[in-house]
């Protein structure tokens, strides 16, 4: 760790000087954008067109989704941007902010318009140096400011190039590089043995936790009674109703996409909202009642089931059920998720770009009813495999989280220095 008068004692003597960027770069540049110079993923396009999205941790980072360009738009956009090794990108619009050096000379990607490229006068600045120096905490704070547009935002080259930073000697420079350098190895090693350590924990967890619900819902022949769904309960659909009319307040509502990235076994309040006019013209679920998805995109996104447990009723998509029942809800929601009632209903949806089912295909499904208090028992136990679960599940991005900070904490003070004294 670093000792709090580190950077007290690595400046004693040293002169910092609070220089415009402008002053110390030969040029700041961009990219081009295709328009009608050139186009995107053509039959013959073998390079990677940079944007923002590439820019990831200080590295240039080609993804799948990553665009492509071909000889001739890299040629084009290259008379423009120039780009060369040792040369630091930063990007100017959308997010506004990442950055990356360039170690070797491009040959099979550039860069789009909204992409900066600037060149320091390495005599006075190190690439690295202004890399890590544009992320800290008070440049970012300078610069934010001068930041323009919605919705999409973007820092004016002309303003960047007026952003006032401190340039110790490159001494100086190359020892908090080497420090951070440190610091950046060290913190990505620590998140991946953490995310693999607690990724593997995870998936131990899941495989537990999916075994024992399994075995909770198996009954000896004769042991208990099995229904179908449709026998105990009835299936009403919700009514349609799309992503713009959801709010960030007013009636409670759940839209059949959140059931897969937001809902679990039970819920009692909602991510989203529709204004109370539009709700009365739709369909609700009260509370008891289990929403059931009836759309998606593969087979096995169908029938999950969340225990509405609000104080109000929830307005639901069409591309849902609500399932009431004498049964405790979350003892079916449960029920809803194990590999015995998805083999069951496998046969009855329709598949396609969307995969489907409806009531009927539901209601067939058989569930075994064992008297309240075996509900209630059930439930109990699965409760506390799944709260187990989702513990590990919270503990990756919090701890992540903390590592960040950590980092951006030592960062931070090897990146801050005196400020200029200003004549008054």
């Amino acid at each position: 760790m670093i000792k709090p008068n580190y950077m007290e004692k690595l400046l004693e003597g040293v002169e910092v000087e609070w220089k415009t960027l402008e002053t110390v770069i030969k040029s700041l540049k961009t990219g081009l954008n295709p328009r009608k110079k050139f186009q995107l993923n053509t039959p013959d396009s073998e390079g990677f067109y940079v944007t923002v999205r590439e820019i990831q941790n200080g590295k240039i980072v080609f993804l799948d989704k990553t665009d492509r360009v071909d000889t001739k738009a890299l040629e084009l956009i290259n008379n423009r941007s120039n780009l060369e090794s040792g040369d630091v990108l930063f990007s100017g619009t959308g997010t506004v902010g990442r950055t990356a050096v360039i170690e070797t000379k491009p040959i099979n990607w550039n860069i789009k318009e909204g992409v900066y490229v600037i060149k320091p006068i390495q005599e006075i600045i190190s690439s690295k140096y202004l890399s890590y120096l544009l992320n800290s905490q008070d440049i970012v704070s300078d610069y934010s400011r001068k930041i323009v547009g919605s919705p999409v935002v973007s820092l004016p080259m002309g303003e960047l190039k007026k952003l006032k930073i401190p340039i110790p000697p490159l001494k100086v420079q190359e020892e908090i590089v080497r420090m951070l350098d440190i610091f950046t190895e060290l913190t990505a090693k620590l998140t991946a043995e953490l995310t693999a350590e607690l990724t593997a924990e995870l998936t131990a967890r899941k495989k537990q936790y999916t075994y024992y619900r399994d075995k909770l819902f198996t009954f000896d022949e004769g042991e208990v009674e099995w229904k179908t769904l449709g026998d105990v309960g009835e299936f009403t659909r919700g009514k349609r109703f799309v992503k713009n009319d959801m709010l960030s307040e007013g009636f409670p509502c759940i839209h059949y996409g959140e059931m897969y990235t937001h809902y679990n076994i039970w819920a009692e309040k909602t991510k989203s909202f529709v204004s109370y006019d539009l709700a009365s013209k739709l369909r609700v679920a009260d509370h008891g009642d289990v929403v059931i998805v009836a759309a998606g995109e593969t087979i096995e996104d169908i029938g999950k089931g969340t225990a509405w447990l609000g104080n109000t009723g929830v307005v639901i998509h069409d591309a849902c059920f609500s399932y009431r029942s004498s049964l405790n809800p979350k003892y079916v929601s449960y029920f809803l998720r194990t590999k015995h009632f998805h083999d069951q209903i496998r046969k009855h949806i329709s598949s396609g770009k969307i995969s489907a089912i409806n009531t009927n295909g539901l209601g067939k499904a058989k569930i075994p009813i064992p008297p309240l208090e075996e509900q209630a028992r059930i439930v109990s136990i699965l409760d506390k495999f799944d709260a187990l679960t989702s513990s590990i599940s919270e503990v990756l991005p919090r701890e992540i989280e903390l590592r960040q900070k950590q980092y951006n904490y030592y960062r931070n003070m090897l990146l801050s220095f005196p400020k200029e004294e200003v004549e008054a």
